[in-house]
């Protein structure tokens, strides 16, 4: 047994299914941001450390040549240079230096000696030391073997040309060791601490957030007509909240196509349903107006055609209901019809001619001709002339005074400009939004929000526009339909053949 409900389900919009969440990475966006913290403040800190290194370095050994400058004045100060080797021995060991020699002039005198080295692994010129040398001369020094010995060369005191000073390199080795992993675990401290701040810091301003919108478009995803899985933007003012309020109001709009998408696929398979007794019925009248136009009755023969041709309209319009459905208009067969007698028809279709409450003005420019497709063009009148009268209608009592109904039509060089207005309650600023969009551009409470959007497609059919005229009484419409292209070439072989 076949379901009834199943032509309406598979007209449904349904929402594709999510899919499968892929494995999580072991190291979320927080820890590569905690990584990367780390990282850059070590490499910060080795930037400090090289030069840190050095200038401890030149800072050691400037402090042994001005301890060495002490003691050459004492040493050079003796009598007839002549100091006991005990008291020479005691001021070589507060300077931690084995010898201390000073160059006056031409003579080289050794002031202070003891334990003399066989060689001298480094010398350094401490007068004139540039940054690079200094750091290549720090890293020499801590690569150095403990037991190497380095001859530093600095100002002598009292006019003296330079002082000397041989030092051990395993004290200074060891103090910039020591002075190294001082450094090491301070920058360790520096690291994990500004580390923690800065992810705790991403982690609420970025981590957290882009979760929170990931999270929402999944569940939208999985249920977009839901209003309740639109995601609530934050009020941040930033780049995430602006992220949050345009994702939002997407979600909104695609939630409501949705829901506009599945209004029109209910309202055609409505229709559909309704199409085939609709058309049968409108038949059967046909048959008894032909009847009708039989009879000699004055009042007969001067309706009946109009009743026949209302009903041969209704009958063609029901064969083609669906065409707008499957946004498919056949092309306009443009012909010269007179402006005047169809806005005439469309008076008397809609029942606005003889006595009304509705008042009407037709200020059509005499004789004017609109090249245009008859029936297209009365559609998009009888659409715009419909939506006036319910404007008008809405408000009763009416007055024919104040509740008017205006179609004017001029030409303006190759184009028919032809305006509707009304004098009503004019249109709602959240019409005039959607106003030529199907469903969404209803004016009126209960509408089906088709009008108006048929009518823009027809003229466009025509190559016109339609727009709505700012500044009037109530609402009005205007659209143009142009005339057509002629071809010379044509038109002289269609003369040529004649």
């Amino acid at each position: 047994m076949a379901d009834p409900n199943a032509a309406q389900r598979s007209n449904r919009i349904t929402a594709p299914q999510p899919a499968a969440p892929s494995p999580r990475s072991r190291l979320g966006l927080s820890g590569k941001l905690l990584a990367l913290t780390l990282l850059f403040v070590m490499v910060a800190e080795v930037l400090i450390y090289v030069p840190s290194i050095a200038n401890y370095r030149m800072n050691w050994l400037s402090d042994r040549l001005a301890a060495a400058h002490t003691a050459a004045l004492v040493l050079d100060a003796a009598p007839s240079g002549m100091v006991p080797e005990e008291l020479a021995r005691q001021i070589l060991d507060s300077v931690g230096a084995r010898a201390v020699a000073m160059k006056m002039g031409q003579q080289r005198r050794m002031l202070a000696a003891y334990d003399m080295p066989p060689t001298i692994h480094r010398e350094i010129d401490m007068r004139d030391m540039r940054w690079f040398t200094a750091i290549r001369g720090a890293f020499e020094a801590m690569s150095d073997p403990p037991d190497s010995v380095m001859l530093v060369i600095g100002p002598a005191p009292r006019g003296g040309e330079f002082l000397e000073v041989i030092l051990d390199n395993a004290p200074l080795q060891k103090a910039m060791f020591r002075f190294s992993w001082n450094i090491l675990l301070l920058s360790l401290i520096i690291s994990v601490i500004t580390a923690a701040l800065v992810y705790l810091s991403l982690h609420y301003l970025f981590v957290r957030p882009m979760r929170r919108i990931t999270a929402n478009m999944m569940a939208f995803r999985a249920d977009p007509e839901n209003p309740g899985r639109v995601l609530v933007a934050s009020r941040r003012a930033d780049e995430i909240g602006t992220t949050e309020r345009e994702l939002a109001g997407m979600q909104r709009d695609l939630a409501s196509m949705l829901h506009q998408k599945n209004r029109l696929a209910a309202l055609g398979l409505a229709v559909s349903k309704i199409n085939h007794d609709l058309r049968n019925l409108l038949a059967s009248a046909q048959l008894v107006s032909d009847q009708l136009v039989g009879l000699s009755d004055p009042k007969v023969q001067r309706f009946a055609p109009k009743l026949v041709r209302a009903l041969e309209r209704a009958i063609a319009f029901c064969q083609s209901t669906l065409s707008y459905g499957r946004v498919q208009e056949p092309a306009p067969d443009r012909k010269l019809i007179s402006l005047e007698a169809l806005v005439e028809e469309v008076r008397e279709t809609l029942g606005l001619a003889g006595e009304s409450t509705i008042g009407w003005i037709a200020a059509i420019e005499r004789g004017i001709e609109v090249d245009a497709d008859h029936e297209q063009l009365f559609r998009v009148l009888l659409n715009l002339v419909r939506n006036a009268l319910q404007a008008l209608t809405a408000r009763v009592p009416n007055d024919p005074v104040r509740d008017q109904i205006r179609v004017t039509g001029r030409r303006e060089g190759a184009v028919i400009v032809i305006e509707v207005s009304d004098t009503g309650p004019g249109l709602a600023p959240k019409a005039r939004e959607h106003l030529f969009e199907a469903v969404q551009g209803s004016t009126r409470t209960g509408g089906g929000g088709l009008g108006l959007a048929i009518a823009a497609e027809l003229v466009r059919l025509h190559g016109g526009e339609i727009s709505v005229v700012d500044g009037t009484i109530g609402a009005t419409f205007r659209f143009t339909i142009p005339d057509r292209t002629v071809d010379l070439e044509t038109q002289r072989d269609k003369r040529a053949r004649a």
